[in-house]
C-alpha cells in the first residue's frame, strides 16, 4: 500500500493556488486539435471539490448566453496550464447545488474579504 502512496504523492501537482468552493476561476486547458495545441480558458464559479489526493477533482459552473454549463477538471491533471484565482465566495455549503436553479444576479455569490 505504500508503494501506491508513494506514487500517487509523485503525482500531486504543487503549482496550483489556493482555491474552494465559491471561488471564481479561470481554467487554463489545453486542448489537443489535430497536431496542434491550444489554450482554452474556462471561467466560472467553484461548485465542487471531490476526492483527495491525485485522484481529486473539481467542478466549475458557468452560464454561456443564457445556459448552465459544468465541467468537472481532475485537479492534478498534466493538461492544465494554470488556475488563477479571480475572487474568494462566501458560501457555507461544501457542494454549491442549488446555484443551478438560479439564473443571473440571484447566482451571484457574496465575496469572501480575507
Amino acid at each position: 500500500m505504500d508503494y501506491i502512496r508513494a506514487i500517487e504523492q509523485q503525482q500531486i501537482r504543487k503549482d496550483l493556488p489556493y482555491f474552494k468552493v465559491g471561488s471564481h476561476v479561470k481554467v487554463h486547458y489545453r486542448i489537443k486539435e489535430g497536431d496542434r495545441e491550444r489554450i482554452q480558458v474556462f471561467e466560472g464559479d467553484v461548485i465542487r471539490r471531490h476526492g483527495h489526493g491525485s485522484r481529486e477533482t473539481f467542478t466549475v459552473r458557468k452560464l454561456s448566453f443564457g445556459v448552465g454549463v459544468e465541467r468537472t477538471f481532475p485537479v492534478n491533471s498534466p493538461k492544465i496550464d494554470k488556475i488563477v484565482v479571480d475572487r474568494h465566495g462566501r458560501v457555507r455549503r461544501a457542494k454549491l447545488y442549488y446555484l443551478r436553479d438560479k439564473v443571473g444576479k440571484a447566482a451571484r455569490l457574496r465575496e469572501e474579504g480575507f
